[in-house]
């Protein structure tokens, strides 16, 4: 399983991904699932990968190809067309490899995240489907996630805001997100990668790999559950229709069947 992350504010863009990949409980292994493509002062485009790792490493390995010619993400003028680009090549791969996928029960499942600035543009943040349409991100929903979403989503819904939310949070935010999701699904697992980029920087000059014991990644954990178990505690007592006087209310006797 995977789990990758995109969240968009007024300041930038911040990446955060795991790198676990199984195919079974007995063949886990580590492979990188946040991507760059970059050309100083002129554009920087991350892409994160969601889905079979053969079909995405086919995905990744044209939109490379595409970029080192100086074709797709090398010349596209906004995100919007990047991610469009993006979308063709997983059409070109879905060609290829679907039917043979699907005849032996195996779905076609890749999901993406697209983000970044090309100059000129403000910085903009996509996730693209397994049919190539892509779905941006706005200032009312400023996240994206793709593979195991639902166990870092509640802390990203009641945090994080577009227009007060800053780089740093953001950071710490998707941390917390990636830390959640890996304390209730063994199969999303370190290294973290994470990446900040700054809004009209048109280069990375904030990215690191956390590995599992690094010692920020187990300050973040051990400091969030105390502070969960702290705000619990100090929040007031739930009301269960106590009587005035302090006593609790007494049952009602129970009427024997007749």
């Amino acid at each position: 399983m995977t789990y990758c992350l995109g969240i968009k504010t007024r300041a930038g863009l911040v990446f955060a991904s795991d790198s676990r990949t199984n195919a079974g409980m007995d063949q886990v292994n580590v492979c990188r699932k946040l991507h760059t493509f970059v050309k100083p002062g002129e554009r920087v485009l991350v892409l994160l990968t969601s889905g079979s790792l053969s079909v995405c490493q086919s995905i990744l390995t044209l939109v490379r190809n595409d970029f080192q010619s100086g074709h797709g993400l090398a010349s596209v003028d906004s995100l919007y067309e990047g991610a469009r680009c993006v979308g063709e090549q997983v059409r070109k791969v879905a060609e290829l490899d679907r039917a043979a996928l699907e005849r032996d029960q195996i779905p076609f499942n890749p999901n993406l995240l697209l983000g970044g600035q090309v100059r000129g543009e403000p910085p903009d943040l996509y996730l693209i489907y397994p049919q190539g349409n892509p779905l941006r991100a706005t200032e009312d929903s400023p996240y994206l996630q793709i593979g195991e979403t639902k166990y870092g989503r509640p802390i990203l819904d009641r945090g994080l805001k577009f227009h007060e939310t800053t780089l740093e949070e953001a950071a710490k935010y998707a941390v917390i997100s990636l830390d959640s999701t890996m304390r209730s699904n063994v199969t999303v697992g370190p290294p973290v990668d994470l990446l900040l980029y700054l809004a009209g920087s048109l280069e990375i000059k904030r990215q690191v790999r956390l590995q599992a014991d690094d010692p920020q990644l187990r300050t973040i954990h051990q400091l969030w559950e105390q502070s969960l178990r702290h705000a619990v505690q100090t929040l007031p007592a739930i009301n269960f229709g106590e009587e005035a006087n302090g006593q609790a209310a007494q049952p009602q006797a129970a009427v024997a069947p007749r």
